[in-house]
């Protein structure tokens, strides 16, 4: 199976949406066409795609964090393969372009966060190498 990785455009939307949908995500298309088009703008961020016979089957969101406690950092901001090829490295392969972007950016640091539900997950990322460095909650307000 040949996996090409590339760079996400603006046309991949709805095939992103559809595998956002899969781990439950409810957005529209274009909330996330709207989304592409800005972060494809924006130098400290990077969506990638892979691609199997034309078709999406995986994306990777990541950034550069810069925080004023922490030194700089690279963290993926989401990560989704659809069901279909689960278990066929497209996550590591995605995971690894990810970690090339984020050394080409000049961090040392990759960093994922992952919902204590998908347990399942969990092992993938130790597999790949991560660590597990704290468990916390996430609060949120409506403003």
């Amino acid at each position: 199976m040949e996996i090409r990785l590339r760079e996400v455009h603006h046309n991949d939307a709805e095939q992103v949406t559809a595998l956002c949908k899969q781990l439950g995500y409810e957005i529209s298309v274009s909330a996330v066409k709207r989304n592409i088009e800005i972060l494809i703008n924006e130098s400290d961020n990077k969506i990638f795609v892979a691609e199997y016979e034309h078709a999406v089957i995986g994306w990777i969101g990541v950034a550069c964090v810069l925080t004023i406690q922490s030194i700089p950092f690279c963290e993926v901001r989401g990560l989704v393969v659809d069901e279909q090829f689960r278990k066929n490295n497209v996550g590591k392969l995605l995971i690894e372009k990810a970690a090339r972007w984020c050394k080409e950016k000049g961090c040392s640091i990759l960093r994922v966060r992952c919902n204590i539900k998908r347990e399942p997950i969990h092992s993938f990322y130790t597999h790949l190498g991560f660590s597990e460095k704290k468990e916390q909650k996430i609060f949120e307000i409506h403003v």
